[in-house]
């Protein structure tokens, strides 16, 4: 059984360590009870409550605490993938709602797996999902403000291997902040979210480049193709740099192979493998 998570790119970490250790705090804390968590629940059970903690933190920037856009609304994507069955699920620009993963996981039973903005909330609302509002007194402010790009918050993102061999991946974020209304991000398709019965992967960093990359899917097939998850994550970070990309993958594969990488060094992350705590 093993675990990884990540909370995206911070860019004050690298300067502010009171901020960092908070962050690095959370992540320990989130990441010990998703593990509690994966040793009596499956993979895909443990990514969906693992994330679920995630965006009920305000430190990061999915669920509570989530960028606004342009328009002042907060919008939000999640996406889920199981590498058992093979399926994905996930939302797109959904207003109002506590849990995005937790949308998606009821999405996995249907036939249209992703919907997107009034769609997915009308489908909220029909499973019980009640009305929530995420904005925080600070992002208001700095909405209000269009101040301080380095306040940004990151993506976060969970990957499991339970015991059965199964794998399954969840992502979840609240977008760049001041974006065009109803900008898609990676968070909700297989560029930034993808696993199968080899690997699974979950992406952080600039959407668009994730997607041009088609970064997630592209590593977890080369690990399907016999490459390791090192190998993979290093040949898919050189084409990434061919226009400069930004982003930041964690992994796991079937044989328990628990990587992480980005392409600037502030991604904050944690892992558990048994009794290992790793936290960057």
């Amino acid at each position: 059984m093993k675990i990884i998570i990540h909370g995206g790119f911070f860019s004050e970490s690298s300067t502010n360590q009171e901020t960092k250790k908070a962050k690095q705090d959370a992540l320990s804390n989130i990441v010990q009870q998703g593990y509690a968590y994966l040793k009596t629940h499956t993979a895909l059970e443990t990514v969906v409550f693992t994330t679920g903690l995630l965006e009920d933190n305000e430190l990061f920037n999915a669920g509570l605490g989530s960028q606004i856009q342009s328009d002042g609304k907060v919008r939000l994507s999640a996406s889920l993938m199981d590498g058992k069955t093979q399926k994905f699920s996930g939302v797109i620009n959904i207003e109002n709602v506590q849990h995005p993963i937790q949308v998606s996981e009821k999405l996995l039973a249907y036939d249209d797996r992703v919907l997107s903005g009034e769609g997915a909330l009308t489908f909220a609302r029909s499973n019980g999902f009640g009305l929530y509002d995420p904005i925080t007194p600070q992002r208001q402010r700095e909405y209000e403000t269009k101040r301080d790009e380095s306040l940004r918050k990151g993506t976060v993102g969970c990957v499991a291997l339970d015991q059965y061999g199964n794998l399954a991946a969840a992502t979840s974020t609240g977008g760049k902040g001041f974006e065009i209304p109803c900008r898609v991000s990676d968070s909700a398709t297989v560029a930034g979210n993808f696993a199968n019965q080899h690997a699974a992967i979950s992406c952080t960093g600039v959407g668009e480049d994730i997607v041009s990359a088609g970064l997630a899917t592209k590593i977890v097939t080369r690990v399907t193709d016999g490459f390791t998850l090192k190998a993979a994550c290093d040949k898919s970070f050189q084409e990434l740099s061919v226009f400069d990309g930004f982003a930041g993958v964690i992994g796991i594969t079937a044989s328990g192979e628990v990587y992480h990488t980005d392409s600037h060094p502030y991604m904050v992350w944690a892992a558990i493998d048994e009794t290992l705590k790793v936290f960057g």
